[in-house]
């Protein structure tokens, strides 16, 4: 599949930026697949605004592919999108694995009616430059692919300039999610698409978690001009959407008027703050998944935090780091949406 099947209007909107949660997955207290809150939770994304989904991701757990859930949530979540959304979303599914494993699962997410792919390349750790562009290309001979730098705290690898440079020459390559939560390593995804002149068909979103606002406010200075954050891809937008979109429409406007007030600076690091919560830092992530599931349990979204891994909880202290964000920036929540729609999305899910 090429990227100019995508539809127009699907392109046209990921080109410009939209808000992408990294969906959650629902389960019972028995750690079974919720189907029903898994559908209440896409039709919360569409109703919130977000633009696209990505869905069997990091935020999802890699580990739904152990327990045979990486078709049946996708199929739900691309179902679910198309039957509430009025307008279609950018649907992105995750891929991971070794070479025969990344294949199959973009041939799945094809079959069942995804735009494109987003590639971990956490199970090439160790793999020579050479080894893993030639991943890359083979898996975007079967569907348009967004990169993924991933944060090495959880499973990641450092990934220099010149393999992103090799990376975005791949034709069938029509973003990155840049998310290795480092500053230095963001530029060199910055200098890598610049130097492989690919800005104008690599659209880059934010999956630096830890600097949301700032990035989607900066312009990076390369060789080939300035170079932007369109959207961001985000497990942290998996909550508090509503808001997120809000975040996201803010940036958008301080950007085309050049103009970055002392309340925008201020709101990076709320949103900064908020995400060392939901995410765990303290705790070397621990409790990143654990955590977002604790917001959408609070809300009424989730029935409860469960992970598919039973040791993966909460860390000591998070629930109450958790209650001091609440507190500390009640402008953030969307609780009040959420509470005003929740019975809608969980009706006849």
């Amino acid at each position: 599949m090429h990227f100019s099947s995508i539809p127009s209007d699907v392109r046209s909107r990921f080109r410009d930026g939209v808000v992408i949660p990294a969906q959650p997955l629902a389960l019972t207290a028995a750690r079974q697949f919720d189907v029903h809150r898994q559908r209440a939770l896409t039709r919360y994304y569409c109703d919130a605004g977000a633009g696209g989904l990505a869905v069997g991701v990091h935020t999802t757990q890699f580990a739904i592919r152990d327990v045979g859930l990486y078709r049946p949530v996708l199929e739900t979540a691309a179902e679910t999108a198309s039957d509430w959304c009025s307008t279609p979303l950018v649907m992105i599914a995750g891929v991971a694995g070794k070479t025969a494993q990344a294949l199959e699962e973009a041939r799945t997410a094809r079959a069942i009616g995804y735009h494109a792919v987003l590639l971990s390349l956490a199970a090439l750790k160790g793999g020579s430059e050479d080894e893993l562009i030639e991943h890359c290309q083979a898996v975007a001979r079967e569907m348009p692919l967004v990169g993924f730098y991933l944060q090495p705290a959880v499973g990641g690898m450092p990934l220099g300039a010149s393999f992103w440079q090799r990376f975005a020459a791949i034709e069938n390559v029509i973003g990155i999610k840049v998310a290795p939560f480092n500053r230095y390593a963001t530029l060199d995804v910055m200098a890598g698409v610049a130097a492989a002149n690919a800005a104008d068909r690599v659209t880059l979103y934010t999956g630096n978690d830890d600097h949301i606002v700032l990035d989607l406010v900066t312009p990076f200075r390369t060789e080939a001009g300035e170079l932007h954050f369109a959207g961001g891809l985000l497990g942290h937008w998996s909550v508090w959407t509503q808001k997120a979109v809000e975040i996201l429409e803010r940036c958008k406007a301080a950007q085309a008027e050049a103009a970055i007030s002392k309340d925008l600076l201020a709101l990076d690091s709320a949103v900064t703050d908020c995400n060392a919560a939901f995410f765990d830092a303290g705790n070397a992530f621990h409790g990143v998944i654990a955590g977002c599931h604790e917001v959408l349990r609070r809300q009424g979204l989730l029935e409860g935090r469960w992970c598919l891994d039973p040791d993966e909880d909460l860390s000591p202290g998070q629930s109450e780091a958790i209650d001091r964000v609440y507190r500390r920036y009640p402008d953030l929540n969307d609780d009040a949406f959420v509470q005003a729609n929740l019975s809608r999305w969980l009706g006849d899910a």
